[in-house]
């Protein structure tokens, strides 16, 4: 052992200075240090609760408004532009009543619609072919749970992630669902969707009208908004660029373009 490393060892309190001699065989087994040692809770324990969970917290009047209706309402409509939390808050609900057991499964959905570009046809199964446009809710669901444990609840079927192609026919009881970028599904793709709705389950809808990849006319989001702003049980959650969280100039560039 060099005389660095019986330094440090010395300096770490692992072994009784005065005791310590290189020339004894036993010296070469080390004590467990006493109060020494460093600890994760610091030099005192102050008891604070660990866990891997964020809590969640509103940023602005209007994600206060939509996580009180996510709470509330079976069925919410969540509007507004990008980077106001739609997608994440809703997506943080939905693992929040899964791991409290409210709901047996979380299935989020949302329209394979290319963004202004073709992208031609890709290789491989139906999930590699997908995964390009499914990408985003894989992102938010491992910034709440870590990948492992993602890919335990997909193989256990606790997780679901599907086009909107493949929803139609099904009815989702208890069930926490997220329809994403709904901006980019047809008044009777909306129809559709919404009619899947079953007992114990909740509905979350997120989209903005303003940022479309259809064509002109064929989005039918803001329709069954305004349609759906007259019912007491469903609650539509308009955000403004005040509610936006992400770079200052995000609500800047919105502003103007």
């Amino acid at each position: 052992m060099t005389k660095r490393a019986v330094k440090r060892i010395v300096r770490e309190g692992a072994y009784d200075a005065p005791r310590y001699d290189a020339r004894h065989e036993d010296s070469k087994v080390r004590r467990l240090p006493v109060g020494g040692g460093w600890s994760p809770l610091g030099s005192n324990d102050d008891g604070r609760e660990q866990g891997y969970l964020k809590t969640i917290k509103p940023k602005s009047e209007g994600q206060g408004r939509l996580i009180a209706a996510m709470d509330e309402k079976n069925l919410v409509m969540a509007l507004g532009p990008a980077g106001t939390g739609k997608t994440y808050l809703a997506i943080a609900k939905a693992v929040e009543a899964l791991e409290a057991g409210k709901v047996g499964r979380i299935v989020l959905s949302r329209p394979a619609v290319e963004a202004g570009e073709s992208i031609g046809f890709l290789p491989g199964d139906m999930e590699d072919k997908l995964a390009p446009y499914l990408r985003p809710l894989y992102d938010a669901l491992s910034d709440r749970l870590s990948m492992k444990r993602v890919r335990s609840f997909m193989a256990e079927g606790a997780i679901e992630i599907a086009p909107v192609g493949y929803m139609r026919g099904r009815t989702l009881n208890n069930a926490f669902v997220v329809i994403d970028e709904a901006q980019n599904c047809t008044y009777v793709q909306l129809k559709m969707l919404l009619t899947r709705l079953g007992w114990n389950s909740t509905m979350v809808v997120t989209g903005d009208p303003q940022q479309s990849d259809l064509l002109p006319g064929i989005s039918g989001l803001a329709d069954v908004a305004d349609r759906f702003e007259a019912l007491n049980n469903i609650a539509v959650v308009r955000l403004a660029e005040a509610d936006i969280v992400r770079h200052p100039l995000v609500a800047e560039m919105l502003h103007v373009l």
